[in-house]
């Protein structure tokens, strides 16, 4: 069209086109571009609706049932009329489907969008790190994000945790607060079981208008800090928008840091926080303005933080074992009866009698989990070995694959209590020297295929007797030589 302006000649006008004259006849006959003259739909169809004789059926189960999906309905339909429907022609239906609904369906819920106000509230969740595949010393380290974030400006801030505890939260919370060094009026979270939970009423404060009400440990958290707590309806993750969009911010931007990094080993979990810590400080450098105006709005934050862990008390029972959280966690035997004051932190445990520490230990994740350590109930297994066979913790006697694969050699020539004796024998010889040199032994009589006994392993086993403590002579000074030479300073 602009050759044709230019000089009027319609072959020369389709040359430059690169078109075909007949066919740059039509457009100047036309006098509109090609964008211009197609078609911008069609009102006739291609073929016969096959939905045309059952589509008031159709339209009465959408409405009575609107959760129905087209699959199903064609499912039903082939059902009713055996032979009448293809299934090539679910799509077909599928398409019919929303093109009605979007025409002369039901309202659906519209999603309202809210203003945000300044310094008026923080969001808190839990996300999930799997898709990072970050290790740990070589080894793949499944954790979670505790991730907080200032709706007004998106400032975030992420804590590792392992578990969504309650003590995991107090951590995630506190980390974020003393980062910022402000607070929010309103702290929001989802209904999970660290925030609120479904316990027996007069076990929790009870907040008007709220579906589950808050643990106290949670509600102690908040006055602490002064927060008001308040979570999102049951089911509507939506109202938690702004955090779950920060999830997944965040984890993008860990990705490509860690690409950069070209590595996603760490030496220790601390080293691994440093790491988000500079990859979530970058990220909030770009929001200043907002988040300027957001601390303006806040709180000072005039608190110290408060302790890593909570107190428990737990009685040792018969079977050497406390319940902690509903875990099972062994101790030595000597404090069967005694209640042990428990220290519980996020990733471990501590626990006490008259002020020293007796137990040490990762803290289990999950419910109904256990922690059984051999040592502490060898000698009660080797004076009782017919209780082995049937022993509750008898998996967690086995420490290594090596000590299962010579319980296995021993109990297959003699299987019964004199082999369990025989095995427990070898249990008992790792715990009164070193399980390593055990299982070095254990491993050397397996591979040259001699047979498995508790006086091989002993001769294999090199016993280092407990260092003496050297003897020390206490030197005598002579204090003179020190008044010597004060009297020589005083004098000069």
């Amino acid at each position: 069209m602009d050759e044709m302006t230019k000089h009027g000649e319609l072959g020369h006008a389709a040359m430059k086109a690169d078109m075909d004259r007949k066919t740059a006849r039509k457009y100047v006959a036309a006098g509109k571009v090609p964008s211009e003259l197609r078609p911008t739909g069609r009102e006739w169809r291609t073929r016969v609706d096959p939905f045309a004789e059952h589509w008031p059926d159709v339209v009465d189960l959408v409405e009575a049932t609107p959760e129905l999906e087209a699959k199903t309905i064609f499912e039903l339909l082939v059902e009713q009329h055996p032979g009448r429907y293809e299934p090539g022609q679910v799509r077909t239906l599928q398409r019919k489907l929303r093109r009605w609904k979007a025409t002369s369906g039901p309202a659906k819920d519209v999603t309202l969008g809210q203003m945000h106000r300044p310094g008026e509230a923080a969001q808190t969740d839990f996300t999930s790190t799997s898709e990072l595949a970050v290790t740990i010393a070589g080894q793949v380290f499944v954790h979670l994000l505790c991730v907080l974030v200032l709706p007004f400006s998106n400032w975030l801030w992420a804590t590792v945790c392992l578990s969504e505890s309650m003590a995991a939260l107090r951590k995630g919370v506190q980390r974020a607060l003393f980062q910022l060094g402000r607070v929010p009026q309103y702290h929001q979270t989802d209904n999970s079981t660290a925030a609120t939970h479904k316990i027996p009423e007069g076990e929790a404060v009870v907040v008007p208008g709220r579906k589950r009400p808050f643990n106290d440990a949670y509600v102690a958290l908040m006055a602490h800090f002064g927060m008001t707590p308040r979570t999102i309806e049951v089911g509507a993750k939506e109202q938690n928008g702004d955090v779950e969009s920060a999830n997944g911010a965040i984890k993008r931007r860990l990705e490509q840091a860690l690409l950069v990094r070209g590595s996603r080993d760490f030496d220790n979990v601390e080293a691994w926080q440093v790491f988000i810590d500079g990859v979530a400080r970058k990220a909030n450098v770009v929001r200043g303005t907002r988040v300027a105006e957001e601390l303006g709005a806040m709180r000072e934050l005039a608190v110290g933080k408060l302790p890593e862990f909570v107190d428990d008390l737990a009685r040792v029972s018969e079977w050497s074992t406390i319940r902690l959280k509903d875990c099972a966690y062994s101790v030595p035997s000597r404090l069967i009866g005694e209640v042990l004051k428990v220290r519980l932190y996020e990733d471990r445990l501590e626990a006490y009698f008259g002020g020293e520490l007796q137990l040490s230990c990762e803290r289990l994740v999950g419910r109904k989990q256990k922690r059984i350590d051999y040592r502490h109930v060898i000698w009660s297994l080797v004076r009782k070995p017919g209780g082995f066979a049937r022993y509750v913790y008898r998996e967690e006697m086995f420490p290594t694959l090596a000590f299962r694969r010579a319980y296995d050699a021993i109990s297959a020539p003699q299987p019964g209590t004199k082999a369990d004796l025989e095995y427990l024998r070898i249990l008992h010889l790792a715990a009164s020297t070193l399980q390593t040199d055990v299982e070095a032994a254990l491993v050397v009589l397996l591979d040259g295929g001699h047979e498995v006994t508790a006086d091989a392993v002993k001769a294999l086993v090199v016993v280092t007797a407990a260092p003496a403590v050297p003897h020390m002579v206490a030197s005598l000074v002579d204090l003179g030589a020190y008044d010597a030479l004060l009297s020589q300073g005083v004098a000069a």
